[in-house]
């Protein structure tokens, strides 16, 4: 048994795990009694990965095909983004949509159907995802795309792998001229400043905000918002990027509503003027805190949660001036929060962007944070929002299922295909999806 947990380290459980390098290999311990889940990198925040059962995927990591002409990668699940960048950069290709660490696995990133800084123009990662294809808890492999096996390829993207355990995909990466980005940077005085500029700046490939969430008053929702395009004329090669690490949990008081506010400060200090313009590495403009090993133990030994939720672009801006409202006057400020705009949702069943803002917010776990976050659920509910499950460590049943309108097509495959006693994670079985 080991002790593991995801990337907010809350909560841990003691667990089995179990890897396999070939297909004969996986389909047997799906044969063994008991419930299991599939875990990757570790990367999703929560609970959503965790069982008594974990059945690891990195150790089938073998990159089968590559067509030059086309960027089309054919892969085992079990390679991760940041594998696919080493291989292909210095190529010219890049990854058409990746999230904010690129460590994790393909199979992550499907079964999360993770977004990026380019949602409003590029949609979820299912949208460069040709096939995968699945093994079910029989041990059969099922190859999945949006017209073969249709339903199974929705209730995947964005199924957390509740299933089945995808083994092998056909990814499509974009082709790029370098390995850098031109990149602006806008002073936003307030959130409606903010709201301003990301409109302004809709046409840019990627975009994204940083946003002081304990700012108040005229100065409530005041950001950084960042928008970047591929640079040409520049090297294809990753440019070394230095690594810092953090050894040790960081004493529980470390980060409080001085510290936070006092940090906040300075990051949006730190632009001077009210634009910036420069080119920067792709490392450091689309994976920023992957330059800091364990950096999840800023947050001390009780670990902590990042709450992700989005909200109809109608009712964004009211509806995020409450929740920052009320954030602000909690105290319990997040050390990083990060605001982007979703473009069109997707017919993935749980897949989780849908047209509008999202915010997402890391909280270190404390006995007062439970209770506002059960607020902040109300209120993105009675906004019509939801909350991200990749992310998610405590959302309560009732309030996910108002969020998901898809939940019933999704628990109608589970059921079709046998899934629900085999496939389950402490999230599934908190949610109530069994």
């Amino acid at each position: 048994m080991t002790k593991i947990s995801g990337w907010g380290r809350y909560p841990v459980v003691n667990a089995a795990t179990f890897s396999f390098e070939t297909p004969g290999q996986l389909s047997e311990h799906l044969a063994r009694p008991g419930a299991m889940i599939p875990f990757g990198m570790g990367r999703s925040y929560g609970d959503s990965a965790l069982c008594e059962q974990i059945v690891c995927t990195r150790r089938a990591r073998s990159i089968e095909s590559f067509d030059p002409e086309t960027g089309v990668v054919v892969c085992d699940a079990g390679v991760s983004l940041a594998e696919l960048i080493d291989v292909f950069l210095p190529r010219g290709w890049f990854l058409s949509i990746t999230p904010g660490t690129k460590y994790i696995t393909v199979g992550g990133a499907i079964a999360s159907d993770v977004h990026g800084k380019n949602h409003h123009s590029a949609g979820c990662f299912s949208a460069c995802v040709d096939w995968f294809e699945l093994m079910l808890p029989d041990g059969s492999v099922t190859r999945c795309s949006a017209k073969k096996n249709a339903e199974l390829f929705r209730a995947t993207c964005g199924g957390m792998g509740l299933t089945g355990v995808i083994v092998r995909a056909q990814v499509r990466l974009q082709p790029v001229p370098s390995a850098m980005i031109d990149q602006t940077i806008v002073k936003a005085r307030n959130l409606e400043e903010a709201f301003e500029l990301f409109e302004q700046y809709s046409s840019w490939t990627y975009s994204v905000a940083w946003i002081d969430c304990l700012a108040q008053g005229n100065h409530l929702g005041r950001s950084l918002l960042m928008v970047g395009e591929h640079a040409g004329n520049q090297p294809l090669r990753l440019l070394p990027n230095r690594k810092l690490n953090v050894p040790v949990d960081f004493p529980a008081f470390t980060l409080n509503s001085l510290s936070v506010s006092l940090f906040n400060s300075l990051y949006y200090a730190k632009t001077f003027g009210r634009m910036t313009q420069n080119q920067t590495a792709i490392d450091p403009f689309f994976y920023p805190l992957d330059a800091i090993h364990n950096w999840n133990r800023i947050y001390g030994k009780p670990g902590f949660t990042q709450y992700q939720f989005v909200l109809p672009r109608a009712a964004s801006y009211d509806g995020l001036k409450q929740i920052l409202t009320r954030i602000a006057a909690s105290g319990q400020g997040s050390f990083l929060a990060v605001l982007k705009l979703f473009g069109a949702e997707n017919d993935n069943y749980l897949s989780f962007p849908m047209e509008g803002y999202t915010l997402a917010l890391d909280f270190k776990i404390t006995p007062q944070l439970f209770p506002l976050l059960d607020t902040l659920d109300e209120m993105v509910h009675e906004i019509g929002g939801r909350v991200y499950l990749t992310k998610d460590a405590r959302l309560r049943p009732d309030t996910f299922r108002q969020g998901y309108p898809g939940l019933e097509d999704f628990m109608k495959v589970r059921r079709q295909y046998g899934l629900p006693e085999k496939m389950q994670s402490l999230q599934s079985r908190r949610l109530n999806l069994q």
